[in-house]
């Protein structure tokens, strides 16, 4: 639609002062969706700004960003692209519409599961946040747009939880790996992603396993964007080495994951050897790098096995007279109230980093 034309709700291109409103690629973070469709959204169902700028800029006001909002809610329930813009539309013509004094009311759109008082919610906050963007390290209360309640976190978990439940790859890989670049690996898992993966969990256990593929996807992505994030791994250097692994038993691997591109980040050589390694296996990894620490991931008390942490932090290897021994760390919540006397046991990513560094550069080989 060019901006001299009427648009699909009779409007005409009225003018607003350039620098007033948000650009389309601040909605769309704010969103959590490719700038892409919100301007599919304009062209294709006229969900355009009411406004624009002396040029073709597209500037976005609260109430053209609270249309989007609705949009936003309403596709995450299911609801088609095309419907939930005509639901979208009809409710501004009803809002702008004149009502006479013995008018009956028109019956107001229905309830859509979880999405209704969130809408509203997300209206309000747009008129008062008088169309300044929020920076990426602001805290702001926020819920995603099927319900998920994410608490006092990062403005960006409520885009990536969005970006899920709408399973919109592209515009997820894009929040997540614009988080990472501009918190770096620790803090962006640390207070975005983690809690969002939280969010979605609590969010499939209290509802009847509705949001499994939901959790299933947003895990995926994060995997992949750690991935793309981490630098090429780090060459082979003598008594440097750390192992990762998930004690038998045990398959969630995103955590160690993270561990392992952080280390990687820092330029320590890694041995990722994922989830539920066999006993056997385990030893043989160890023996076979000779590795400055291994770490043990433990999701579930049921799978943490302190005598197996215990038989890794006792093996040698080496010669005689200058036999070398693992420094084995007990990371996850399986191994709260399960300590292994003797082995560290960090209690976050950034505390397990640190610890990593420490043991690696007390062995001679990592340069300060």
């Amino acid at each position: 639609m060019g901006v001299h034309e009427r648009d699909s709700r009779g409007r005409g291109p009225e003018s607003v002062p350039a620098g007033i409103g948000l650009t389309t690629g601040e909605v769309a973070r704010r969103l959590g969706v490719a700038p892409t469709t919100v301007r599919t959204w304009d062209r294709r169902y006229g969900l355009g700004p009411d406004a624009h700028t002396g040029g073709r800029h597209r500037r976005w006001t609260p109430v053209d960003v609270a249309r989007l909002e609705r949009m936003c809610a309403l596709t995450a329930t299911g609801i088609s692209p095309a419907e939930a813009a005509r639901t979208v539309l009809d409710e501004a013509t009803q809002e702008s519409a004149p009502v006479a004094p013995a008018a009956s009311a028109a019956p107001a759109t229905p309830a859509l599961p979880e999405a209704a008082g969130e809408a509203a919610g997300e209206e309000s906050q747009a008129r008062r946040d008088e169309g300044v963007a929020p920076r990426p390290s602001v805290r702001a209360r926020s819920r995603a747009g099927s319900g998920l309640r994410l608490g006092d976190v990062r403005q960006e978990c409520k885009g990536i939880a969005r970006a899920a439940l709408r399973l919109d790859a592209s515009a997820l890989d894009e929040l997540l790996e614009t988080a990472i670049a501009e918190h770096g690996l620790v803090a962006a898992w640390t207070e975005v992603i983690m809690p969002t993966l939280q969010a979605v969990g609590r969010k499939w256990e209290s509802s009847g396993e509705r949001y499994v593929e939901v959790e299933h996807f947003l895990s995926w992505h994060v995997s992949g964007a750690l991935r793309r994030a981490a630098p090429p791994t780090a060459a082979d250097r003598p008594g440097a080495t750390v192992v990762l692994a998930c004690v038998p038993g045990e398959n969630h691997t995103l955590p160690l994951e993270v561990l392992a591109a952080a280390l990687a980040e820092r330029g320590l050589p890694v041995r990722m050897f994922g989830g539920a390694l066999p006993v056997e296996s385990l030893v043989t990894a160890v023996r076979r790098t000779g590795p400055a620490a291994v770490a043990l991931w433990a999701q579930s008390r049921t799978t943490a096995s302190r005598p197996l942490a215990q038989h890794v932090a006792a093996m040698e290897w080496g010669v005689r007279g200058a036999r070398r021994k693992p420094v084995v760390l007990t990371i996850g919540p399986g191994w709260s109230g399960r300590t292994v006397p003797g082995l560290p046991r960090p209690t976050g990513l950034a505390e397990a980093v640190a610890l990593l560094e420490k043991v690696v550069s007390r062995q001679g080989t990592v340069s300060p």
